[in-house]
C-alpha cells in the first residue's frame, strides 16, 4: 500500500459518514467493514474503499435491510435489486398487518368493546388469510359432511366457502366488524346444527317443491310486516291472498309452510350478508322476516 494513501480512524470514519462510532466498531467486528490495517498503536485504520463500503452499508440499513442481507450484497451473493425487491415484498406484508391492526383499533374504539372482546378481535385479526379460510372451511365441512355433492343441499357448501383470499390491504372498520361477527357465528354450535339441518333437508329426495312467487312474498308479506299487520288478522288474510290464490287447498298451504320453514333462517341470511361485507360486495335487502310472516299467515289461514 502507498504510504500516501489516506487512512481514517473509526472516529474519523464515523464523522464523515454520520454513523455512530459504536456502530462502526460493531460492523467492523462483524467483518462487514473490515479495517485496511492497524496503526503502530494497534488502532484500526480504514481507506477510501472502506469509507465507500461503510456509506453503502449505512444506506442499505436505512432502507431497512438486515445485516445478513447487507452482507450478501457486499459479498455479491445477491444484487441490490434482488435484495430491494425482497425487502419491498416484506414491507408490503408488514403494511397490510399495520393497516389491519389500525382497522381493528378503530372498530374497538367505535364499538366500545370490553377487554375480552378486544382480545378476541385482535386474535382474529392476526389470523393469516389461510387460517381465516380454514375457519370457514372447517364449518362448511362439518355442516355438509357425508352429503352427496350433486344434491342441491350440498351444492350450497361451495357458496359458503366464499371467503376472500385475504382481507383488503386497507380494510374498513365495517369489514373488520363483519369478519369478527362471521367468526363468532360459524363457531356457534346452534348455528352449526341449523345449517346441518338445512343441508340434510336439501339433500333428501322428495316431492317437487311448491311453487311460490318470491317477489310477491317480499312485496306483500314484507309490506304487511312493515305496516304492522299480524298474519292471523283479516288484513293478514287479505295480504296472504295477494301472494297465493284464495282457493289454495289447506294441505298445500301446510306443505308450503313446512318447506319454507326448513330453509328460512335469519342467522343463515346474516351469514350471507357478512360474507358479502367481508368481500366488499354491496349489501342486499333482508328477506327472511317477510318469509317468516308468510309462513305464519299460511298456518293461520288454512
Amino acid at each position: 500500500m502507498n504510504d500516501h494513501t489516506e487512512l481514517f480512524t473509526i472516529g474519523q470514519l464515523a464523522s464523515r459518514t454520520g454513523v455512530p462510532v459504536r456502530t462502526v466498531r460493531f460492523w467492523s467486528d462483524m467483518g462487514i467493514v473490515a479495517p485496511t490495517r492497524r496503526s503502530a498503536g494497534g488502532y484500526r485504520l480504514y481507506d477510501l474503499a472502506a469509507l465507500a463500503r461503510l456509506d453503502l452499508v449505512r444506506t442499505l440499513r436505512e432502507l431497512g435491510l438486515d445485516l445478513e442481507a447487507v452482507q450478501r450484497v457486499l459479498n455479491r451473493q445477491d444484487t441490490v435489486a434482488e435484495i430491494a425487491g425482497a425487502h419491498a415484498d416484506a414491507l408490503d406484508a408488514e403494511i397490510r398487518v399495520l393497516r389491519l391492526r389500525r382497522a381493528v383499533l378503530r372498530s374497538i374504539a367505535r364499538r366500545g368493546s370490553t377487554t375480552e372482546e378486544m382480545r378476541f378481535m385482535h386474535r382474529l385479526a392476526r389470523l393469516s388469510a389461510q387460517e381465516r379460510q380454514r375457519v370457514i372451511d372447517d364449518f362448511v365441512d362439518q355442516a355438509f359432511a357425508g352429503l352427496d355433492p350433486d344434491t342441491p343441499g350440498a351444492q350450497i357448501a361451495q357458496r359458503m366457502r366464499q371467503m376472500p383470499a385475504e382481507l383488503p390491504d386497507d380494510p374498513t372498520a365495517e369489514q373488520v366488524d363483519a369478519w369478527v361477527e362471521l367468526a363468532e357465528l360459524v363457531g356457534d354450535e346452534a348455528f352449526q346444527r341449523r345449517v346441518r339441518q338445512m343441508a340434510v333437508a336439501g339433500a333428501e329426495p322428495g316431492e317437487q317443491p311448491q311453487q311460490y312467487d318470491h317477489e310477491s312474498i317480499l312485496e306483500h308479506g314484507g309490506g304487511a310486516l312493515a305496516a304492522g299487520i299480524v298474519p292471523e288478522s283479516a288484513e293478514g288474510r287479505a295480504a296472504l291472498h295477494r301472494i297465493i290464490g284464495a282457493d289454495t287447498p289447506a294441505e298445500e298451504r301446510v306443505r308450503l309452510a313446512d318447506e319454507l320453514e326448513r330453509f328460512t333462517d335469519r342467522r343463515v341470511e346474516r351469514y350471507w350478508q357478512l360474507i358479502g361485507a367481508v368481500n366488499g360486495r354491496p349489501p342486499f335487502p333482508p328477506s327472511a322476516a317477510a318469509f317468516e310472516w308468510f309462513i305464519a299467515a299460511l298456518r293461520a289461514h288454512r
